[in-house]
């Protein structure tokens, strides 16, 4: 792992198992960066968020005392600091394609992927719970636990899921995207230009969700109930989940145990 001068101290505030935050997890990891994570539950997360960033999402990286907020804003910083291996192509015209692209990625596909999964798995209330609540205590789950019903309504509209007509446009938004994405890598392998970059990290981690990639953060806890089973097996054979998954099996490291620091 590589320190930044004067042993600078990154820590990324997270939820472990939001593909936002995935991106910036695989930024720190691709550029062999030092850091730790701080883990938050989603809800609870909000007023120590604020307090730190002046805003309630996360991922957060805090660099000393250098506070970057949101996973384009990290990428785009980590880049500056750590120039190589970089994520940003050299060519200004395929920078300028990679970062559209990450912008057009995060607008539309993030939040679809994550609303048409959401609107399988809330009724899932433990498996939701267990999801987002892993590696915290046994008391902090089991009053994480308590709260969802309470939180339920909450976490649909927040996200969006307001009836069946915003399920069905999130479900054709992703279908799309995973169409429009086989077509751009079918020359190259990557969405822009010949190496791997910013825009390919991007749509992979946003696509996590819906594909399961293994040994990593985004790896759902077993046993996975049939709701999320038929939700992953929906795209399992469309071209694009095969390119995630070479995508993440060869840029992607393993889930590192020595950098996850618990925040209850």
């Amino acid at each position: 792992a590589i320190k930044i001068g004067n042993d600078m101290k990154l820590e990324l505030h997270q939820f472990p198992s939001s593909h936002f935050n995935e991106k910036a997890r695989w930024a720190l990891d691709y550029k062999g960066l030092e850091h730790s994570r701080l883990n938050y539950l989603p809800g609870p997360h909000m007023r120590p968020i604020k307090k730190l960033s002046s805003q309630r999402k996360t991922p957060v990286l805090k660099l000393d005392n250098e506070i970057v907020a949101g996973s384009a804003q990290i990428i785009d910083r980590l880049e500056q600091i750590a120039p190589l291996p970089a994520l940003y192509p050299r060519e200004s015209s395929d920078r300028a394609a990679a970062l559209m692209l990450q912008r057009e990625l995060d607008e539309n596909l993030g939040p679809s992927v994550r609303l048409a999964l959401f609107s399988e798995m809330l009724d899932e209330g433990a498996y939701f719970c267990r999801q987002f609540s892993e590696g915290k205590s046994l008391p902090v789950r089991l009053a994480y636990r308590a709260a969802y019903p309470m939180a339920k309504g909450l976490i649909k509209k927040g996200n969006g899921l307001t009836g069946q007509d915003a399920v069905d446009a999130a479900y054709k938004t992703v279908a799309d995207i995973l169409d429009e994405i086989a077509e751009k890598v079918s020359a190259t392998g990557f969405l822009v230009g010949k190496q791997f970059s910013v825009a390919d990290l991007t749509a992979a981690a946003l696509l996590a969700p819906a594909v399961n990639p293994p040994n990593c953060d985004m790896t759902k806890p077993e046993p996975i109930p049939k709701c999320v089973v038929d939700f992953l097996a929906r795209w399992s054979d469309h071209p694009t989940t095969a390119w995630v998954l070479e995508i993440y099996g060869k840029y992607r490291a393993p889930k590192s145990a020595n950098v996850e620091a618990a925040r209850n």
